[in-house]
């Protein structure tokens, strides 16, 4: 079993964390309605290809309306994985969406702040923050989310990120937004190689400075780019259980996690959108021993991967490596 072994995350995003008993819990709190048709009996989302899980998530996330909302999600997933070993996260957040529901860049930064705080005061659980903008609401607003993250400062934001349909746009037109974040010492990281094929995984490497990849699977489907990845050290941020999901892959035996770790790419185990694609970072964990045939050290090693590749200061990070 895999429960004890220190596990650190690098995908996850935050909004995706909501789990059906918080949905609910927010919503009658700010008084709305939940939408039918959202859970089945089971109390499990509903929803059965990618267009009806962006509904999903979107009824799911539309319950999210205050400081307090955005502070009790990030310390409520950031307790349960401390529970399960886990000592670093790095969570996904979105401005424009918390901007969708009234919220400023401020007030959602620092909610999330506060429950990195809250959470790390109970368990010892470092959280922090990669700010992402939305592929698909274009380069122009990615541009204007990179200036504000780079503004405020805040020392619990260490990244900067893309996320967002992946056939609108190239990821060359985003260059100006991470430019800047790149300038001002923020990591960055951006989807590819997922829904769209190995061009995408090559046009993110060739035009951002990015040093790490979200997902990134079917750069398993070009030798060159197995090899290019390998030769610079750059991460994939891997969440089997979301490809499955999310039919990229039609099971387990058709995807490359161990492919990609035996060619010599360095990868990490994330869980995307955990309670929509019906998995944890501990199942994720424990399916790569029981699946994909990591050992104990191979797993201890992909955790170790994860905190060398996190964006986060040199000290923290210091403080992480004591503990795997």
């Amino acid at each position: 079993m895999t429960l004890k072994l220190p596990k650190a995350e690098l995908h996850l995003h935050l909004e995706g964390a909501m789990t059906p008993d918080l949905v609910r819990r927010f919503a009658a709190r700010n008084k709305i309605s939940v939408a039918d048709g959202l859970f089945d009996e089971n109390d499990r989302y509903i929803w059965s290809d990618f267009p009806q899980f962006l509904d999903s998530f979107d009824g799911a996330s539309s319950v999210i309306r205050t400081r307090q909302d955005y502070t009790d999600l990030t310390r409520h997933y950031l307790v349960e994985q401390a529970k399960i070993g886990a000592v670093y996260v790095e969570l996904f957040c979105s401005s424009s969406h918390a901007g969708m529901q009234g919220l400023s860049f401020d007030e959602h930064l620092l909610a999330v702040a506060d429950g990195i705080d809250q959470a790390f005061a109970e368990t010892g659980i470092i959280g922090r923050i990669v700010m992402t903008c939305v592929r698909h609401l274009g380069p122009e607003l990615a541009v204007d989310v990179a200036r504000e993250t780079v503004a405020c400062g805040h020392p619990h934001v260490v990244g900067f990120g893309m996320g967002g349909n992946e056939s609108m746009f190239t990821q060359k037109d985003f260059y100006p937004a991470f430019k800047i974040a790149a300038d001002a010492g923020l990591g960055c990281t951006t989807h590819a190689g997922e829904v769209q094929g190995p061009e995408s995984v090559w046009d993110a490497i060739d035009h951002l400075p990015v040093d790490r990849i979200g997902h990134g699977v079917r750069s398993i489907e070009d030798a060159k780019l197995i090899d290019e990845l390998a030769r610079r050290g750059i991460v994939l941020e891997v969440c089997p259980g979301s490809n499955i999901a999310l039919s990229v892959y039609p099971d387990y035996a058709s995807h490359p996690l161990r492919k990609l770790y035996d060619a010599g790419v360095k990868v990490t185990l994330g869980s995307d959108d955990p309670p929509f694609f019906h998995t944890t970072l501990a199942d994720e964990y424990q399916r790569a021993q029981d699946v994909f045939g990591f050992s104990t050290e191979e797993l201890r090693g992909i955790t170790q991967t994860a905190i060398a590749a996190a964006y986060v200061d040199g000290e923290t990070k210091a403080a992480l490596w004591s503990r795997v």
